[in-house]
Parts: C-alpha cells; sequence; structure tokens
C-alpha cells in the first residue's frame, strides 16, 4: 500500500492582507495542513507573525495548523501558541540545549512536537530527540524567506530520516519544507517525505490554488510505494 503525501501550504507566501480568505481558498483547494512560519529576527533574519496572528487565523479554517518556530528561545511561547490554536508546534535542533525540554512541554500542552533540521546540519543531531517528537521537519533551504530553491544536497537526509524511522518503528511524521514545486515533489517524496510544504508554488504559481496543489500531490504520488 501506497503512503499517503500530505500537502501543506505556507503562508509565507500568502497575501497577509486577507489571510482568512487565502486560508479558507487553500482549504477549498485541497490542502491537507497549512504551515505557519514563525520568524523572530534573531533565530532568521526575517521577522513574521506571534501567537496572536494564530489564534486571529483559526476560526478561518479547519485545516491542521503546522507551526513552525524559527526562534531561538521558543520554551517561552510555547503555551501561547499551543493556546493560539497550533495543532503542531516545531523548533529547531540548532535553538540549543533545550529540544527535549521543548517537545516535552509541547505534548504537555496537548499538542504535537515537532523538531527541525536545517540544511547542513546532520540527521545525527536529531536521532536521539525523535522518540520524543511527532514529527521531523527538514528544511531544504535555508530558513527565512520564501520563493528560495529547492536544495538537491539535502535529499540524503530525507531519506536517512526515513529509514531510521521505520527501522525504530517511530510514529514520526517527516515534513520537507523549501522550495517544494511540482517538478521536485516526487523527489522528496521519494526520499520518504509524509507532508510538502509548498508556498510559491502554491500561492503563486500558474494554476489556481487547487489547481497547484493538485499538481504537486499528483507528482508526489507518483513516486511513493
Amino acid at each position: 500500500m501506497s503512503r499517503k503525501v500530505l500537502i501543506a501550504p505556507s503562508i509565507l507566501s500568502a497575501d497577509f492582507s486577507k489571510l482568512g480568505e487565502e486560508l479558507r481558498s487553500i482549504e477549498a483547494g485541497g490542502a491537507d495542513w497549512v504551515h505557519i512560519d514563525v520568524m523572530d529576527g534573531h533565530f532568521v533574519p526575517n521577522v513574521t507573525i506571534g501567537p496572536v496572528a494564530v489564534k486571529g487565523m483559526r476560526p478561518h479554517s479547519k485545516l491542521v495548523f503546522d507551526v513552525h518556530l524559527m526562534m531561538s528561545n521558543p520554551i517561552k511561547y510555547l503555551r501561547a501558541f499551543a493556546d493560539a490554536g497550533s495543532d503542531y508546534i516545531t523548533v529547531h535542533a540548532e535553538c540549543g540545549d533545550c529540544v527535549g525540554e521543548c517537545l516535552a512541554e509541547i505534548r504537555k500542552q496537548g499538542k504535537k512536537a515537532g523538531v527541525s533540521i536545517n540544511p547542513g546540519t546532520p540527521f545525527d543531531a536529531v536521532r536521539e530527540a525523535l522518540p520524543g517528537a511527532d514529527l521531523l521537519l527538514v528544511m531544504t533551504v535555508k530558513p527565512g524567506f520564501a520563493g528560495q530553491k529547492f536544495m538537491d544536497s539535502e535529499v540524503h537526509k530525507i531519506a536517512e530520516a526515513r529509514k531510521f524511522i521505520d527501522a525504530e518503528r517511530l510514529p514520526v511524521t517527516i515534513v520537507v519544507d523549501g522550495g517544494i514545486t511540482a517538478e521536485n515533489a516526487g523527489v522528496a517524496a521519494g526520499a520518504g517525505a509524509d507532508v510538502l510544504v509548498a508556498g510559491s508554488a502554491v500561492f503563486c504559481g500558474k494554476g489556481t490554488v487547487a489547481e497547484n496543489i493538485a499538481a504537486i500531490r499528483k507528482e508526489a504520488l507518483r513516486h511513493v510505494h
């Protein structure tokens, strides 16, 4: 039986002046999750949104809210993001020694816990944390800005994660984020991704939002088994 591949449009590429409308559009267009990037201007050189914005978006969508914290000190804000309506909350392996504590706190708040690794960070950096996680986010661009090109150099990391998670029988979902398009969705899915995050390809692609989501999903499913 083939693995399912879910599509999670990233609101980083949406029109922030009408987020409610954009959320309704991707839900009607067949999205499975919505990926919400939170940047603090310190961990990455950009600033986006906080818990108040997540809370404001929550009534506009029934989709899974996959909240990605690109923050230097995420533990201070976990409860706020949980209360705002997040379903998954992901912290970075590179943020310091608090990853295990963060994952435990996210689960304590009744949410699914994720850990992310940047390009250049080896899979070994998160291997020991995965039994305490529900999600592994593999970045295929340097985090901070939308519209970057997918880094083929990170595909081996997706495959390494898939092999380890399957061998250990861990209930961990592999998410791939960064430069995903219909052209490379199959590469990421074939390597082991369960969820593909796509921003520009969904909101700024040639077709409608629904057509763009369908194109990414179709190509991804051609490469899973």
